[in-house]
């Protein structure tokens, strides 16, 4: 988390790390920091980011492109090119070298909390291809590819940010997807695997006859897994690296002590992220002083690194130092060009069964908007931003918006009083409220991440005046600006859009397609 040269100059001479991973920041900021970290690195560094949905992955001012389930929607191969490419182009500029992506996990349940977007959706022929087509964008941005989560997320509900995952398929359901992803990209070169916390218990029983249920471990922590499938039955010779080690589902089976070496010992190569770095180390240290870690697969997991390392040919100056010209590449207006037209193919017309499109504002131009946002976890929420930009593009689109009040919003402008929670119980009359709205537009952007195992529109309080009364009283559309499962939650909405991203771009091609002015494509 440094950025002070002489703190990076101690850290690096002291742990001597094999790659680093900061989290975004701004370009120039982001540039100075990996200049400093290949300076003082005796054998330099793979410099990793989630570069899962553009050069936003690793600059603040880079380009967000576009999530995964968003390109697949596009139905444009060249989209997921053009994920890599932008992605690639970005963080190169910075020489960020390693990407924590493409995701090919398999949205095969959609009430995942962490896959759904994070996918190129349920086929997986069109996950191998998408990411066939990021990776070779990246490549050629001289960014090494890192595919994620082995042996594979989004079957069950729960995130292995809080419990060990379980994939539950047979060994044959397996095989014929998650499998078949992972050995058609392993036959065509893949360089890195990035295992998660999830264990595959029908295969670890084939693997391991008789194993008891108690001894079944998350792929990280698994030999069975890691060693007789992924290095000798699938034949991958790439570098191994764990998910982040912090997620509950890496110690929800072992004590840390055991759980650092024993990834190692497993079959990883590299440990992602310290909990405190000198004791993460010294458990290492210990476990091969005691024969645990052998002196074999510390030197196999050792020349995986160095040979990630010269497959990006580290040792050439030029491709370890930023050049200052490159950082005109990020964010620039090609890319954000770029980034518009894979919003205007994305935006999906999920149901419109009454016709309720297209909506003219020149005849229909008084909107009742119902913004449903997650619900603040901080102190210091002022207001969502995302719910402004939805007001300003409807404006820009000539409607007269009337926002639904919030909970959340009205404890901010009014203080904390019950009074705010009577505002939100208030109904005026019913033909008052036709007489003055020609239709409601509700839009959703609920999203979790490492907090809750399943995640689903949730009003700001009970009873409240946002809920979709209004969805017979006047035309009534439902917009997604995130996950494509909350029509779940909202069934009765006639209309249902989705939208894939909060951005703005993906906002104004939403209502461009409402209104009519631009074809649903998605």
């Amino acid at each position: 988390s440094s950025f002070d040269e002489e703190q990076i100059k101690e850290f690096i001479e002291k742990y001597k790390p094999g790659a680093m991973m900061y989290r975004p920041m701004e370009s120039h900021k982001i540039k100075n920091i990996h200049e400093n970290l290949q300076k003082y690195s005796k054998i330099p560094l793979m410099l990793a980011a989630n570069l899962e949905s553009g050069g936003n992955g690793i600059c603040l001012d880079g380009t967000y492109f576009s999530r995964q389930m968003g390109v697949a929607a596009t139905n444009n191969i060249d989209q997921a090119y053009n994920l890599g490419m932008i992605a690639g182009k970005e963080a190169n500029a910075v020489k960020c070298n390693w990407s924590f992506a493409p995701i090919v996990d398999i949205d095969k349940n959609f009430l995942n909390p962490i896959t759904n977007i994070r996918t190129f959706g349920s086929d997986k022929d069109l996950v191998i291809q998408c990411a066939q087509y990021q990776m070779k964008a990246l490549r050629e941005n001289c960014v090494i590819p890192c595919i994620k989560h082995f042996p594979g997320d989004g079957v069950e509900e729960l995130d292995q940010h809080l419990v060990m995952g379980v994939n539950n398929l047979s060994v044959d359901e397996w095989e014929e997807s998650f499998g078949k992803v992972y050995r058609t990209l392993i036959d065509e070169g893949l360089e890195a695997i990035m295992v998660g916390h999830i264990a595959l218990p029908e295969m670890s029983r084939k693997l391991v006859p008789g194993i008891e249920d108690k001894d079944i471990k998350p792929a990280t922590l698994s030999k069975e897994l890691l060693t007789d499938l992924l290095r000798e039955d699938m034949n991958f010779n790439g570098l191994v690296i764990t998910d982040a080690s912090h997620m509950v589902g890496m110690s929800a089976t072992s004590k840390r002590c055991d759980a650092v070496p024993g990834a190692i010992i497993a079959g990883c190569d590299m440990f992602l992220f310290a909990n405190d770095i000198a004791e993460d180390m010294a458990y290492v240290r210990k476990a091969y002083e005691d024969g645990l870690l052998t002196e074999e697969r510390l030197e196999e997991a050792v020349r995986r690194i160095l040979g990630m390392k010269a497959h990006l040919n580290l040792t050439d100056e030029s491709v370890i130092i930023p050049d200052k010209k490159e950082l005109d590449n990020i964010g620039c207006e090609a890319h954000r060009e770029c980034a518009k037209k894979a919003a205007d193919e994305c935006i999906t017309l999920v149901k419109d069964t009454y016709k309720n499109l297209p909506v003219n504002p020149d005849e229909k131009k008084r909107v009742f908007l119902v913004y449903v946002g997650s619900t603040p976890t901080t102190k210091g929420y002022t207001g969502d931003p995302v719910k402004k930009v939805v007001i300003e593009e409807l404006e820009n689109a000539g409607f007269e918006v009337d926002v639904c009040p919030s909970y959340y919003d009205l404890e901010v402008e009014n203080g904390v009083s019950p009074m705010n929670f009577v505002k939100m119980l208030n109904h005026e009359p019913r033909q008052a409220f036709i007489d003055t709205h020609d239709f409601a537009l509700v839009v959703i952007n609920v999203k979790g991440y490492a907090q809750e195992n399943e995640v689903r529109v949730r009003w700001s309080c009970n009873h409240s005046c946002e809920l979709p009364w209004y969805n017979e009283e006047v035309p009534t559309i439902g917009m997604s600006l995130n996950y494509t499962n909350h029509l779940i939650d909202v069934p009765q909405l006639h209309t249902f859009i989705n939208a894939y991203a909060p951005k703005r771009e993906h906002i104004r091609a939403a209502i461009e397609k409402m209104t009519g002015k631009s074809e649903f494509k998605g």
